[in-house]
């Protein structure tokens, strides 16, 4: 082994005969001067020259942390030595140790970082050589720290982020590699560097953005690239975004080659996904730049998508996604836009040509790419699109529905691997990490509010039945269901699983009024019936959950019309249950209110249900249509209303407000359920004569009850 080893250290020998003369007089010294005049020696040696990593190891051999650790801690220096004289031998030393991987993640460097955090920011002569030869290496022994697999963690907790800063802000020696290295530890742990030093990186923001807004030379184009990695993950402030949109509204107002307005539209695009259009002026001068950003999106769009052959730059791509999500956004907003109705014109005409764009890429895109996160982006942006618009394009959209049902059955049987596609997704359109609000992380969820419209239509909706989009809904729905059962929290689930367990209702409710065979036939509905007939009895009492309760309710109701001879109908405890928890949906929406000067109450609006009513109403009306078509067909169920005592009490609160007050069509749906429960029962009809009923139909032009309540 020995013989194996002597030729590498005689050629080390060789090749740098002076250092191994100071290594061996260092080896020697038998005191504190002795041993630092050798290490100063060696330092010297080390910088003249490149040495390799074995080199390297025998020096940190020879040194050991014990010595650099007194020189960075020292408070004494000899006569004559300035103080930092020997701490720059330490940082030295430890930057010449740190360029071996395994020693910059040793106990002994990392313990070091809040002591080189601290030499960034500290005072002395700026023209100092030995004070600026310090700092490189400060610099030197934190970069390498930051590249090892744990150092991001361990730098931030040492305080090193806010030094950077600080250092940075200071402009003074070395402030470059500063930002250099912040900019590494945000690509590498954004949220623990936001949460250690907010306030220290929105004075860098500030900073940033201020340069970005007067920058008259190339420089801003290199602060494109830059700022949106120092946007925040909660609110940039206002004075950052006045002068990142002056600054955009300068680069793009002007011509540019492609290498310039990429970065601009990325950097426009991230600010769209953080803060939608809030970071855009009010006025003229705003409408005018956000159309011409979404025009630039466009353009963009349609460049790279059309043209057949060339390499597509999905990362600008995505970022003009982001972009035209947010024109889709401001084209349909009917209160406090930015847009005039002329350029809204404008815009989706020109918007309509870049999914156009759109749909034919994904025409293209073979199994083998389904799962490439620019595919994801694609199809997110043309679910934004048919969210809002379904009649342009109608042709091309029901000739990708096949693809994109497949597409999205995929993801759905895969749902990890959509939830990771979806952080690649805001990888690739905005910065090196995940931005904002999170992204949907399944197809599906992205493609249910444009299904919604499509299933109204007979052509789409004969597509999406014949591919199983169905099947695939009643599946995916009860799976979102599942996270809002009793064992999970809800509270941590973002509104976007409700609101697509809505819409999926919706969905439904379009097919059980459009196709009612195939809800008959197929058996995935009678799972979903019991599902719903399960749940809205606890769902009913969740204060909050109020709309989604009536989604349940009245899609449950409507679809027991056409599955009333199932066996899981016939008075079972689950279909009880439902019944009773959809009668106390129906019931509890109105109250009597008494009005001052008035001596008698009004029909008014409960306080549960007056802030959804806007929402809920056309659910609302629709329920108690399906609740009296139930009647009839479900003999136990008059009986059970009975029970429940909903009739009288209907009849009760009719009786104790003006006729006035109620509006002629709450008339026609009260009198709808109370006809049909007269009919299938005579208890019922009994007991509403008890309750004053055939008066109060009178008083309220009731006709058909009044005549079932008058025979036997």
């Amino acid at each position: 082994m020995a013989s194996d080893c002597e030729p590498a250290l005689n050629q080390a020998e060789s090749r740098n005969p002076t250092l191994e003369r100071y290594l061996g007089a260092l080896r020697e010294a038998k005191n504190d001067s002795e041993q630092f005049a050798a290490l100063l020696l060696v330092t010297k040696a080390v910088k003249a020259g490149d040495i390799d990593a074995k080199t390297r190891r025998r020096i940190f051999d020879a040194v050991g942390f014990t010595f650099p650790n007194r020189l960075l801690t020292t408070k004494e220096a000899p006569d004559g030595c300035p103080d930092h004289v020997l701490r720059a031998l330490g940082v030295a030393l430890l930057a010449c140790f740190c360029s071996d991987p395994e020693l910059a993640g040793h106990p002994q460097v990392l313990n070091k970082i809040p002591i080189l955090s601290t030499f960034l920011t500290a005072r002395g002569d700026p023209d100092d050589a030995a004070r600026r030869s310090m700092i490189d290496d400060t610099y030197q022994c934190l970069t390498a720290v930051a590249g090892t697999p744990r150092g991001p963690r361990h730098l931030i907790a040492g305080g090193t982020v806010s030094a950077l800063c600080q250092a940075y802000l200071g402009h003074g020696y070395g402030f470059d590699q500063a930002l250099a290295l912040l900019v590494g530890l945000l690509a590498a742990a954004e949220t623990q560097c936001w949460k250690e030093a907010e306030p220290d990186l929105l004075a860098v923001l500030r900073g940033l953005s201020e340069d970005f807004q007067k920058a008259e030379d190339a420089s801003k184009f290199e602060l494109c690239q830059l700022l949106p990695l120092f946007l925040p993950p909660t609110t940039v402030p206002s004075e950052c975004l006045r002068d990142l949109q002056a600054g955009l509204a300068r680069i793009l107002g002007s011509k540019l080659s492609s290498w310039q307005r990429n970065p601009a539209l990325k950097l426009a695009a991230r600010l769209a996904h953080a803060c939608g259009s809030d970071w855009i002026p009010v006025g003229s001068s705003g409408s005018k730049f956000l159309a011409l950003l979404v025009n630039l999106a466009c353009v963009e769009v349609r460049l790279a998508l059309e043209e057949t052959g060339t390499e597509v730059k999905e990362d600008v791509v995505t970022a003009c996604y982001a972009l035209m999500e947010l024109g889709i956004q401001e084209c349909t907003r009917c209160e406090q836009s930015l847009l005039k109705e002329p350029q809204k014109v404008q815009l989706v005409s020109i918007m309509k040509e870049a999914i156009g764009a759109v749909i034919h890429h994904l025409q293209q895109v073979g199994p083998e790419k389904q799962k490439e996160p620019f595919v994801f982006a694609s199809v997110r942006i043309l679910g934004a699109w048919l969210a809002e618009e379904t009649s342009s394009l109608r042709k091309e959209v029901c000739q990708l529905l096949p693809f994109l049902v497949r597409y999205a059955k995929t993801l759905y049987e895969e749902a990890e691997e959509a939830n990771d596609l979806s952080q690649q997704v805001a990888t690739l359109a905005i910065s090196p990490t995940a931005p904002g609000p999170t992204w949907p992380g399944d197809a599906l969820r992205l493609l249910l509010p444009g299904w919604c419209h499509l299933t109204v239509e007979d052509g789409p909706r004969e597509i999406l039945i014949k591919e199983g989009a169905p099947s695939l809904l009643c599946k995916y729905f009860l799976q979102q269901w599942e996270l809002t059962s009793p064992g999970h929290d809800t509270s941590v689930l973002p509104d976007s699983v409700e609101i697509g367990l809505q819409t999926c209702c919706h969905i439904f409710l379009n097919l059980v009024v459009t196709a009612p065979g195939l809800i008959k036939r197929d058996a995935c509905f009678t799972s979903l019936m019991n599902t719903l007939m399960t749940s809205l009895p606890a769902l009913v009492q969740q204060s909050g959950r109020l709309l989604l309760a009536a989604n349940v309710a009245t899609l449950g109701l409507l679809m027991a019309r056409l599955l009333s001879t199932s066996p899981a109908l016939q008075g079972t405890p689950a279909s009880r249950g439902f019944f009773a928890a959809a009668i106390l949906f129906l019931s509890q929406s109105h109250v009597a209110r008494a009005t001052p000067g008035s001596e008698q109450a009004v029909l008014a609006l409960s306080p549960d249900y007056e802030g959804v009513w806007a929402d809920l109403q056309e659910l609302w009306f629709l329920g108690m249509q399906a609740f009296t078509g139930c009647v009839p067909l479900l003999p136990w169920l008059a009986p059970a209303a009975l029970r429940s005592r909903w009739p009288q009490e209907l009849l009760q609160l009719l009786g104790s407000v003006s006729p006035n007050s109620v509006k002629p069509e709450m008339v026609a749906a009260y009198q709808g359920v109370l006809v049909e429960l007269a009919r299938a029962n005579r208890l019922c009809r009994e007991a509403m004569r008890l309750q004053a009923g055939e008066e109060t139909a009178s008083h309220y032009r009731m006709a058909a009850l009044e005549q079932c309540l008058s025979e036997p």
